[in-house]
């Protein structure tokens, strides 16, 4: 391939990534634009390979020894061991009607996604498909165990979300890193909070969308945390033994806001001139405690969008967040007054593979 045809081909998937965006991720959208230019494709790139392995993890259609197989396949592709336009034929098949029309076009399309992923530098892939092969090797246990009674205890849960969304916290930190020698001084205790912040975010979108993957007969709640308020998930419905439900709930709240506490203490090791990564960072940590905040008003609802934070509330918040993002002071004094009546946990623990864990 020429340089010119390889150009215009990279040119044609960051064109695709942009597109795509929109569709699949509302929060990304807004929040990935406001990183440094140099950054918004590789983090735009990984956030599109993290979505397809979520995409083969989150079908209902898909069995989960299938699921693995394809996992193990996406990590080939990855490796140049296989060839995706098969992987992408194959896996499109089995996909059920219950994947949305958007993460269908982003499966078809995986091909011009890793176009644009190996136009990247030799060490931002490197960084890369570690990370999602920790992610595509970490999921499919969860897919060999039983999902309508939920996870086994709290622990279960923050292994699973760190194979969810830890790892990208840590895939972030490392690109930050190599992005800028500045943030790269404060490598070590950043990547001690990347999991953690991960988990905060991962945390409330479980918590925000209980009932929708309980239609579709998955749990990702912790049976221990429920059981200790007389709540068994096998009997999981919005208006079965309510008030115990809500205590449990209540308590993974209060779990989640002490991920989000992490993620606060993360963002302001930021240094202040990259304001583009902090407001990245802030957007994400704002959505999520306004959302908690939502839940927590109202631990009956029995929809995500009784909960979900309005496009309104969004740009406000975005507006806000920029204002302030250069300061440290007005980033916690913000944050205390976000979070101002949320329950807190006395203790906060996260599952964490080590840096060089595959």
């Amino acid at each position: 391939m020429s340089r010119k045809v390889e150009s215009n081909t990279i040119r044609g998937g960051e064109n695709f990534q942009d597109a795509i965006l929109v569709g699949v991720s509302r929060t990304f959208a807004l929040t990935i634009p406001q990183l440094p230019v140099p950054l918004r494709r590789t983090v735009t790139n990984a956030y599109l390979l993290c979505r397809i392995a979520d995409t083969i993890e989150d079908d209902p259609g898909v069995k989960p020894g299938e699921k693995e197989k394809f996992h193990n396949r996406f990590i080939d592709i990855l490796n140049g061991r296989e060839d995706v336009r098969v992987f992408t034929r194959d896996l499109e098949q089995n996909l059920s009607m219950k994947t949305s029309p958007q993460e269908r076009e982003l499966v078809r399309n995986t091909e011009r996604v890793i176009q644009v992923t190996r136009g990247l530098d030799a060490a931002t892939q490197a960084i890369l498909s570690h990370r999602i092969v920790v992610m595509c090797r970490g999921m499919p246990a969860f897919q060999r165990c039983p999902r309508r009674e939920g996870l086994r205890n709290l622990g279960a849960m923050d292994q699973y979300c760190y194979y969810v969304a830890g790892v990208v916290g840590q895939m972030l930190t490392e690109l930050f890193c190599d992005y800028s020698k500045n943030i790269a001084r404060f490598q070590d205790p950043l990547f001690d909070l990347s999991a953690s912040f991960g988990q905060g975010l991962q945390m409330t979108n479980i918590l925000k969308d209980i009932w929708e993957d309980c239609e579709r007969g998955a749990c990702w709640l912790p049976r221990d945390v429920f059981a200790a308020h007389g709540y068994n998930l096998s009997e999981l419905h919005p208006y079965f033994n309510r008030e115990a439900f809500a205590i449990g709930l209540r308590d993974l709240v209060g779990v989640a806001h002490g991920h989000l506490r992490n993620a606060l203490a993360y963002t302001v090791l930021i240094p202040a001139w990259e304001s583009g990564i902090r407001r990245f960072c802030l957007w994400s940590l704002f959505l999520a405690v306004m959302t908690l905040q939502k839940i927590s008003e109202n631990p009956y609802f029995d929809a995500s969008s009784q909960v979900k934070v309005s496009r309104r509330t969004v740009r406000h918040a975005g507006g806000i967040t920029s204002a302030v993002c250069r300061s440290n002071v007005l980033v916690r004094a913000l944050f205390a007054w976000a979070a101002r009546r949320l329950p807190l946990a006395s203790d906060v623990s996260t599952y964490r593979e080590s840096k060089r864990a595959v």
